[in-house]
């Protein structure tokens, strides 16, 4: 009988967990002491934004991602709910818009300005009014622009258009109301079509948030469930909950099929809850435990036995609440594939934790790294109401590829030719040769380029080159952070400078053409 040894190939297989210097890390920063089951944290690109502990209603802090080390205790918060801030949730598609929601039953939009925050910010750009007891759960549409889903202990999930330039929005564009208790956990699918509820009552919903109808349903007894992901466009769902005895417990589910998982499995006997976080462009899962330091990771297969664990990273420091950076936001130099943000509040710490795949090469590694979700939306929201179903839009993550801001970038056209080439044909007087002349069509489109420049708006012009965040970046303290910035700023000279000779080639090019057309018609 030959024997089959039970290794997986993988290239995620010798994945670890890299936990930030003391430098890097967000520290004196007041963490919440709310007990509620959510992240309480939200990071992107730009800022992470954090729920803080505050007297006479709810605050959160909003800090700028690379402003480490100690907080400023009198530090600028948004403070304007009446009663504390449960969960916060950035908008995909703008980095610069958060919502929040909170026991005084409101959900509150928030515009954060570009610069650095001088004071508190109390009004908000919008407040949505129509649940009648606390909201616990906020849900960006993954795809549709300015389309909002927000869980109450009213038993109902709500979802907003904020396509609108009402301050106050008192009434949804929908409501859901098939749950019996109240909602725990929600998650989309990968275009939006679908929503996934877990609710107190144990049982997962699948939900067509459009129709309002329930398309499926699970009670499974052994298994109560406390959050729900989608995975991806694999067609399953995840969850985490609790067995009969108490231990700490996950399920694969079959999307099309609820009524018994396709795995299940006991952790421990731990009491903190499991919070899942889905990549699904390396297909890996990882479970990260409230009130522990541990993160389980695995692999998810589209065959048996569909989980495959990979390792768990350990740490002595008890987490309260996890953020997570978008992929756009990742050093793909250092081959890092996934990011969190762990709140410490024994500490009043926020340390980053870095996913790292260990190569020896510093190129761009572009196996782990496909195409991922932009930050640029695929449907309007009027578009997703009227029931119009669009994945996301995809980028690339290689430097200097694609846009991945959430800001408009400048359009630059291709280089054309050499500025020295040029005054050497201008030398020689008369025409230049048709080979050495750019196409009119390339002229044209070089035209337009500019035309489109010219259009956009001063204030929605890039604030990001090269990664380096012209506004938030703050001040640097140590040596090896001051060549960091000054490297950073002899790139951004050449940069501009190569930027400037290629509009000089295009004047000069536009002259020449123009001369070129006298001279014909000078002949005729």
């Amino acid at each position: 009988m030959s024997w089959h040894p039970q290794y997986r190939s993988s290239k995620f297989r010798h994945v670890y967990g890299k936990p930030a210097s003391k430098e890097k890390c967000y520290d004196c920063v007041p963490i919440t002491r709310n007990v509620h089951d959510n992240h309480f944290c939200a990071v992107n690109p730009h800022f992470i934004a954090v729920v803080t502990e505050c007297a006479g209603g709810g605050a959160f802090l909003v800090i700028p991602i690379h402003q480490t080390g100690k907080l400023d205790p009198h530090y600028p918060k948004i403070c304007g709910h009446k009663g504390n801030v449960l969960d916060i949730k950035w908008n995909p598609f703008n980095d610069f818009v958060i919502a929040s929601c909170s026991e005084d039953a409101t959900v509150k939009i928030w515009d954060i300005p570009k610069h650095l925050l001088t004071r508190n910010i109390t009004s908000p750009k919008k407040e949505l009014l129509g649940h009648v007891r606390r909201v616990g759960l906020i849900e960006w549409h993954p795809t549709a622009n300015n389309i909002l889903f927000s869980s109450g202990y009213d038993y109902k999930i709500m979802i907003w258009n904020l396509d609108t330039k009402d301050s106050v929005i008192l009434s949804p564009v929908k409501i859901l109301d098939p749950h019996k208790d109240v909602v725990l956990s929600m998650s989309f699918n990968t275009d939006g079509s679908l929503l996934a509820t877990a609710c107190r009552d144990r049982k997962i919903r699948l939900i067509d948030p459009r129709a309002g109808t329930v398309l499926q349903e699970a009670s499974y007894k052994s298994h109560r469930v406390n959050k729900v992901l989608f995975l991806g466009n694999v067609k399953k769902l995840f969850s985490t909950g609790t067995s009969r005895w108490n231990n700490r417990q996950i399920a694969l589910w079959d999307q099309n099929d609820l009524s018994v998982p396709l795995l299940e499995e006991d952790l421990d006997g731990s009491s903190g809850l499991l919070f899942p976080f889905y990549d699904s462009d390396t297909h890996m899962l990882y479970v990260v435990g409230k009130g522990d330091g541990n993160i389980r990771y695995y692999e998810i297969s589209p065959e048996k036995p569909y989980l495959n664990y990979l390792m768990e990273y350990r740490s002595h420091l008890p987490q309260k609440g996890i953020g997570m950076m978008p992929k756009r936001g990742l050093e793909v130099s250092a081959c890092e594939i996934f990011r969190f943000y762990k709140l410490i509040p024994t500490k009043s710490l926020i340390e980053p934790i870095s996913m790292i795949v260990p190569r020896r090469s510093e190129s761009y590694q572009e196996d782990i790294y496909p195409l991922t979700t932009g930050a640029q939306p695929a449907l309007t929201a009027q578009e997703w109401l009227n029931g119009v179903n669009k994945g996301p839009l995809m980028v690339s993550l290689r430097p200097g590829s694609g846009a991945v801001n959430s800001l408009p970038q400048l359009l630059e056209p291709e280089p054309l030719m050499k500025t020295t080439d040029l005054s050497q044909h201008q030398g020689r007087g008369g025409r230049m040769p048709l080979e050495d002349m750019q196409k009119p069509s390339e002229i044209e489109d070089s035209r337009k380029q500019l035309k489109v420049e010219e259009k956009l708006p001063k204030n929605e012009q890039m604030c990001l080159s090269n990664g380096f965040d012209i506004f938030e970046c703050p001040p640097p303290k140590t040596e090896n952070e001051l060549l960091q910035m000054f490297y950073r700023q002899q790139e951004e000279i050449r940069r501009l400078r190569e930027l400037v000779n290629q509009r000089d080639v295009q004047i000069k090019q536009l002259e020449l053409e123009l001369r070129n057309l006298c001279t014909d018609t000078g002949s005729y």
